[in-house]
């Protein structure tokens, strides 16, 4: 008897959760994808913390219901660190999160000076400086919290392309050279980020390593689902959901390319 393709669920408040689904669809190339994108909510760090929960509930609650999903992967930073728990409990269903890989990058660091990159709004949150306290021990964390660098990385895959100018400006925070010690690991804490890796290495004052959680998200959900193979090698079709806007045609080619 064929066995049914496991359906796997990404969730992010706009398109940065694509570079998580790059790397877990590249881990389960046989899944069936379902991506759902909350645009109408985008940006989430301008919603109070109760309202971010209400609404992550409430989308993803509807989307499960709708494609009864094996696995969530909770492609956002601020959703998860706020409203991972409340889904657990609601939901059945797995659920992976993103959190920032700030265990990770203090290990690799040489110079031990790491910078945090990420939204204002997970910058701020006492998840992230609960994670710093835990694992940063003898490594200086700089947090850089940029207003506009998720809306950068959604313009740019609309076709709007963004000055070189802007983009520095917003990663400019993130380089110290103190004490003989220059950063060398920048965590990129906002799953939007990685869609402008290339900016940022073009722009940067020195090089880096940009660390992105996406290749250790796909691990995870690869691991969670052995045991259940595709029933077939040619992958089911794979669908995007927006609860706001409408693609318009640049962004519908940019999508394809991602195989939806």
């Amino acid at each position: 008897m064929a066995r049914t393709p496991p359906t796997i669920l990404v969730f992010d408040s706009g398109l940065g959760g694509l570079t998580v689904y790059r790397e877990v669809a590249a881990a389960l190339p046989g899944a069936r994808f379902v991506y759902v994108a909350d645009d109408a909510g985008f940006p989430y760090g301008n919603l109070a913390e109760d309202a971010l929960v209400a609404r992550v509930t409430e989308v993803i609650g509807a989307s499960v219901s709708q494609h009864a999903p094996d696995l969530v992967v909770v492609a956002c930073n601020t959703a998860s660190t706020l409203a991972l728990t409340e889904l657990r409990a609601r939901f059945s269903v797995l659920f992976v999160g993103t959190v920032p890989a700030i265990k990770p990058a203090c290990a690799q660091s040489m110079s031990k000076r790491v910078a945090v990159l990420g939204t204002q709004a997970t910058v701020s949150r006492e998840y992230t400086r609960a994670l710093i306290r835990e694992y940063a021990s003898g490594c200086d964390v700089v947090l850089v919290g940029s207003p506009r660098l998720a809306s950068f990385a959604e313009a740019e895959l609309a076709g709007q392309p963004v000055a070189d100018a802007a983009i520095k400006a917003e990663i400019a925070g993130c380089f110290v050279d103190a004490d003989g010690r220059r950063t060398d690991t920048v965590v990129l804490a906002c799953t939007h980020y990685p869609l402008l890796i290339d900016r940022f290495r073009a722009v940067a004052p020195w090089p880096v390593d940009w660390l992105d959680p996406a290749p250790a998200i796909a691990r995870r959900v690869a691991d969670l689902m052995r045991g259940r193979p595709p029933a077939s090698p040619v992958p089911p079709p794979r669908i995007v959901f927006t609860s706001g806007h409408t693609p318009s045609p640049v962004l519908a080619a940019a999508l394809a390319k991602y195989g939806f």
